[in-house]
């Protein structure tokens, strides 16, 4: 993607380029994937490309790029909708993770949503229609002004507040979490290698003093890798799975190293290898976790790294 920024030529290319991380979280926000995230970028540089040679005078370059991501991430959903309802298991979005010990890893683009886009915020933003999300995420996300996100979108201010008090409403009733305070960030990663610690010694019984009454796992593996067939609810249950599934992990030589997993503590899983072969984003509120999000799907770690052969399906399973 380096060289789409560069396409739009003249002195605007270098300002173009440093939008880039906006632009990004705006479509990753939007869409719940990397990939996608990443080609609607590009496709808005091409856009900026072409319009300039059609002799097109951009005023505000900011607003002209955001407004173009921001449309192309609408038309986006609907086609990307479709395709979920064949999804086998349950979808969840692709991580963006960052290392503590390697900030360098994460591309720009990629940190700069850690603390605003989770993955139970996305999981919520599914029930939204793609204008919904949008108008949300503009808003409360991103902190544009109504004036701004009705020029974003292509709708009346009057009407983007109608649809933000909608969105609202629906994302209420559903406990949508929020951007972490440094405060509860910091007693979230402590928990978290409290977990971490006692995943790595079996010690089943602090687990579950460490997991809220009603803690919910969610796991994706495509149909491809090895994982929940639907979300598992209940501290007994999550605490019985985790320990199996870490005891399992001992047993072919995975290594779970801590990292940033949107914005969440959380790690990724290594094979003896090195490759990736999941990651597990923790959601910890008042003290507890209150939901994990495991996504082995070999199409959603690419972004990571090599991908692991060790968890994937086998024909005769599927």
């Amino acid at each position: 993607m380096a060289g789409a920024a560069g396409a739009a030529g003249g002195a605007g290319a270098t300002e173009a380029a440093g939008y880039r991380p906006l632009l990004f979280s705006i479509a990753y926000g939007m869409t719940g994937s990397v990939g996608d995230a990443e080609d609607l970028v590009q496709d808005t540089f091409l856009n900026l490309t072409r319009a300039q040679r059609a002799g097109t005078t951009v005023t505000n370059l900011k607003a002209y790029l955001a407004t173009s991501v921001t449309r192309l991430g609408i038309n986006h959903l609907g086609s990307a909708r479709v395709r979920r309802e064949s999804y086998v298991g349950e979808w969840l979005p692709e991580p963006v993770v960052a290392f503590a010990e390697r900030p360098g890893d994460a591309p720009a683009e990629h940190a700069e949503l850690a603390d605003s886009l989770s993955m139970a915020l996305l999981l919520m933003l599914e029930a939204l229609s793609p204008v919904e999300r949008a108008v949300f995420l503009l808003r409360e996300a991103f902190g544009y002004g109504y004036p701004e996100v009705a020029e974003l979108t292509g709708k009346s201010e009057a009407n983007c507040r109608q649809i933000l008090a909608r969105a609202r409403k629906r994302l209420a009733a559903s406990g949508a979490d929020t951007p972490l305070p440094a405060a509860r960030r910091a007693e979230g990663d402590e928990l978290a290698r409290r977990f971490f610690a006692a995943a790595a010694g079996g010690d089943l019984t602090q687990l579950l003093d460490l997991l809220a009454p009603d803690v919910v796992f969610h796991g994706d593996g495509g149909g491809k890798a090895q994982a929940v067939g639907k979300s598992v609810a209940g501290r007994e249950r999550v605490a019985q799975l985790l320990a199996f599934g870490f005891d399992r992990g001992r047993e072919l030589g995975i290594t779970l190293h801590p990292a940033t997993v949107n914005g969440r503590p959380g790690a990724v899983s290594y094979d003896p290898r090195g490759r990736v072969a999941a990651v597990l984003e923790l959601d910890i509120v008042d003290g507890a976790i209150r939901a994990l999000h495991s996504v082995s799907n070999p199409d959603k770690l690419g972004h990571l790294g090599e991908v692991s052969d060790i968890g994937l399906r086998r024909v005769r399973e599927r």
